[in-house]
């Protein structure tokens, strides 16, 4: 863990590291860390964090007229350059707010089982990759660390967090999820999915947190050829390994790690035009 001057270590995540100071704010590093169906896994992307930060920030400015966020300042320590961020505390939600325009993942899998998602009624013939009739809501539970995530439908998101905030979340996913989608086409992108974290601040604010439209949080993929732009080359890499779920998972070989860097490289030049 890395000693910061002024900062005292607060807690970890999979991929982030949170400081406080004595002014009450926060200071978030993303590291170099990258997760996959819930573990960390032993070997790290190289400038990972940089991009999950970099890329964060200009949605963040990108959607704030929709709804607030978290930023304070990009003003940070040298050693953590370009890869924090200074953030007020949010009161967060205890609900993953997930937003998908297609079908797959885990959402495929319950498709097929029920032919709905998280309680929402599809049409029939739907196939992997399919685009849906319009966007959904579907919310997940905030797991422990080393736990999975659970899909919830949205009455049990509401007994979670309350009806009138599940209301409020489901409109401010999906309208970020819907500009945020019709700007990456634009730029050669389909967001297949993705996943918000909202908070309240002091002020009783409702405030976009942790990241947003990244390479982890969402699903990337070409608009002409469907390839992934995203952490699903190293899932799938895992469950074409022979590795065992239940177990620790495998180091990845370096050139899983050059072309998982290269994805994630590729979704930020594309979205942002600009390269790190």
């Amino acid at each position: 863990m890395l000693e910061i001057a002024g900062w005292n270590h607060l807690r970890s995540g999979k991929v982030r590291d949170l400081y406080t100071n004595d002014s009450g704010h926060l200071l978030i590093v993303a590291s170099d860390r990258i997760s996959a169906f819930d573990f960390i896994l032993p070997t790290q992307i190289p400038k990972k964090g940089v991009l999950l930060t970099q890329l964060s920030l200009f949605w963040f400015d990108f959607l704030k007229d929709i709804v607030p966020n978290h930023i304070i300042s990009t003003e940070v320590p040298e050693v953590v350059q370009d890869r924090a961020v200074v953030v007020k505390p949010l009161k967060m939600f205890a609900i993953e707010c997930v937003a998908r325009g297609y079908i797959t993942g885990s959402g495929w899998v319950e498709y097929q089982k029920s032919q709905s998602i998280c309680g929402i009624l599809l049409p029939e013939g739907l196939k992997d990759g399919d685009k849906l009739p319009e966007p959904i809501f579907t919310p997940a539970t905030k797991a422990e660390m080393g736990d999975h995530d659970e899909n919830i439908d949205f009455i049990q998101a509401a007994e979670i967090v309350g009806y009138a905030a599940a209301e409020r979340l489901r409109e401010l996913t999906l309208a970020l999820y819907t500009r945020a989608h019709d700007y990456a086409a634009t730029r050669g992108i389909i967001l297949a999915d993705t996943k918000f974290e909202f908070g309240i601040d002091e002020e009783g604010n409702i405030c976009l947190g942790d990241e947003a439209l990244t390479p982890d949080s969402s699903r990337f993929w070409s608009t002409e050829s469907r390839s992934s732009f995203d952490k699903q080359y190293v899932r799938d890499w895992l469950l074409n390994s022979g590795w065992d779920r239940e177990s620790t998972p495998l180091a990845l070989p370096d050139d899983v790690v050059a072309k998982t860097q290269e994805r994630y490289n590729s979704a930020f030049t594309l979205l942002t035009g600009r390269s790190l």
